[in-house]
Order: C-alpha cells, then structure tokens, then sequence
C-alpha cells in the first residue's frame, strides 16, 4: 500500500500514511477544507446560508 499523499511505502505505525509529516499534512487538508464533496445541487449554498442565519438568529 502507498502512502496516500507521497506515495512512498506505508510505515505501520501512521497507516495509511508512510509518516507522521504526511499524516498531519492530510489532517491539515481535513481541517482547512481541502477535501470536499462536490454537490449537483446549485441551491446547496443557500441553504446552508440559510441554515447558519437561523442558527445567528437562535438566543444562547
């Protein structure tokens, strides 16, 4: 199996991933939105505009 991000030979110990500087550059890609599912749907973004506005409007 290679290493999903340099696709050197995996390390057992940071599976998938061949070490710890490919492991935090995926969890880096997780976290800054770099992985996404693209959607069909050309009214997602006003939903989820939507969806944050009502949660804005909520008393905390």
């Amino acid at each position: 199996m290679a290493c999903p991000i340099c696709d050197k030979e995996t390390d057992a110990k940071y599976r998938p991933f061949c070490s710890k500087r490919c492991a935090d550059i995926d969890l880096g890609k997780w976290l800054g939105g770099g992985y996404a599912i693209p959607s069909a749907a050309e009214d997602d973004e006003d939903e989820l505009a939507q969806a944050i506005e009502k949660q804005s409007d909520k008393p905390h």
